[in-house]
């Protein structure tokens, strides 16, 4: 649980390197904080007639907007730091403007392994990890 909030206690830090399991963590909540604000608002928040959202949805889907600008930063911040731990620069992230190619390229970035050992972007956070647990 806690390297699933790990990027929120980080916000604005695009220096250092992420692990595979804070990166799929934090994306797993983020998952789960839109479901439990899109489910509402399609149950309760429509109007079925119309198609248009009611007072409600429109409320829940102010709130979900809201949401989606506050884990921005963070989703931006924790890409660039798995990013990182693969050896590679932030700037791997504007790949994702190519069509199709791109959007592959970065999610199998993410799944790599990170570099073993310090890189250019600084130590092994499964190293750091390993010492905190027996320490």
């Amino acid at each position: 649980m806690e390297l699933m909030f790990a990027p929120l206690k980080r916000y604005f830090d695009f220096q250092g390197r992420s692990r595979r399991s804070e990166y799929w963590l934090f994306y797993l909540l983020t998952i789960i904080v839109t479901m439990v604000l899109y489910v509402p608002m399609l149950s309760v928040g429509m109007n079925f007639e119309t198609g248009e959202p009611n007072a409600i949805g429109g409320l829940v889907m102010l709130v979900l907007v809201l949401v989606w600008l506050g884990l921005f930063i963070p989703s931006l911040a924790v890409l660039i730091r798995r990013l990182h731990d693969t050896n590679r620069s932030g700037w791997w992230v504007l790949i994702s403007f190519l069509p199709l190619v791109g959007g592959l390229v970065l999610f199998i970035f993410t799944v790599l392994n990170g570099t073993v050992g310090p890189n250019r972007f600084g130590s092994d956070p499964k190293a750091e990890s390993s010492a905190e647990v027996f320490s």
